[in-house]
């Protein structure tokens, strides 16, 4: 199994930056590939996600504004948000899928905009 904690979420103001964070733990040699998602009222989101070949990809609606990367060494996994926008705000989760197909995922973040 997989552990997953988010970090980095918060209050700020329209075109400001965050950057999250998404640390790992337990089986992370299995993980195949780490997603960021977004949910607000209504379905979630898939935001990004970067596969463990590091092909990566990302909503239309964030491209050109997030950037998602990864620390091996740290077993996290990052989303660089720029140019935020009221639209933005939401809960942030990340998860993951192991090699097996199974998913996990974390507890998420809180990201308001303010306009």
């Amino acid at each position: 199994q997989v552990q997953l904690v988010e970090s980095g979420g918060g209050l700020v103001q329209s075109g400001g930056s965050l950057r999250l964070s998404c640390a790992a733990s337990g089986n992370i040699e299995n993980i195949y590939s780490t997603a960021w998602y977004r949910q607000a009222s209504g379905s979630r989101e898939l935001v990004a996600f970067i596969q463990a070949t590091g092909l990566a990809d990302y909503a239309d609606s964030v491209k050109g504004r997030f950037f998602i990367s990864r620390d091996s060494a740290k077993s996290t996994v990052y989303l660089q948000m720029n140019r935020l926008e009221p639209e933005d705000t939401a809960v942030y989760s990340c998860g993951v899928q192991l090699v097996d197909g199974s998913l996990t995922r974390g507890q998420g973040t809180q990201v308001t905009v303010s306009s």
